[in-house]
């Protein structure tokens, strides 16, 4: 076997060639006429080590724009952000270091400290006596505390500002769909959400289409 990280051998080859009724690779391209068929090698560059590909490949990204020194608006509010220098070493710790759901407890408790860690600072932050920390992105997030406040309230409206993800808005308008939920969407102005908006009498704003 010429290339050992490759997993077929010759015998394989030679197998799935008798399968398919062929005697050799060139077999199945006889379909395609040879004058359009590439010949000679391809205008490659040489191999390279490891250390003078990570080099090269170095050098071609550092000919593009990037986040780190460009800024950049796309994303409709979903932007790279700075994330602390001290995250990456949290979370390189072995107990912090596991399964990323907390659902075979046996092999998560690096996942269960992290929750209950997290759980305890935002309660000491906020004053609450709990604080939920298991939801899988914050889009989840918002569509759940929306119900929350639904279920807390016994109201049957749900006010978000447009400025929130558009992405955001169409998880809580198909969560409050399921829960019988009416959604009232509030403009804004200059960027900002227009807190005149809020004074009553609110209307549903419908999503465009």
């Amino acid at each position: 076997m010429k290339h050992r990280y490759l997993p077929m051998t010759e015998q394989d080859q030679s197998e799935m060639l008798k399968a398919v009724g062929a005697e050799s690779i060139d077999d199945l391209f006889e379909d395609i006429p040879s004058s359009i068929r590439y010949t000679g090698d391809l205008p490659m560059s040489k191999r390279l080590g490891e250390p003078e590909l990570l080099r090269h490949m170095r050098e071609l990204s550092d000919r593009n724009a990037d986040f780190d020194r460009y800024p950049s608006f796309l994303g409709a509010g979903l932007y790279d952000h700075h994330i602390p220098v001290v995250i990456n070493h949290v979370i390189s710790r072995s107990e912090f270091y596991t399964a990323y759901t907390p659902y075979q407890a046996e092999i998560s408790q690096g996942e269960l400290q992290a929750i209950f860690e997290f759980q305890s600072y935002i309660c000491e932050l906020t004053g609450m006596k709990v604080a939920n920390a298991s939801m899988y992105d914050g889009s989840t997030a918002l569509a759940e505390a929306a119900a929350l406040a639904s279920g807390a309230t016994k109201r049957k409206r749900i006010v978000v500002s447009r400025t929130v993800h558009p992405e955001a808005r169409e998880i809580i308008r198909t969560s409050a769909h399921g829960l019988g939920l009416e959604v009232i969407e509030v403009g804004f102005s200059n960027g900002v959400t227009d807190t005149e908006a809020w004074l009553p009498p609110l209307r549903t704003i419908r999503p465009p289409s």
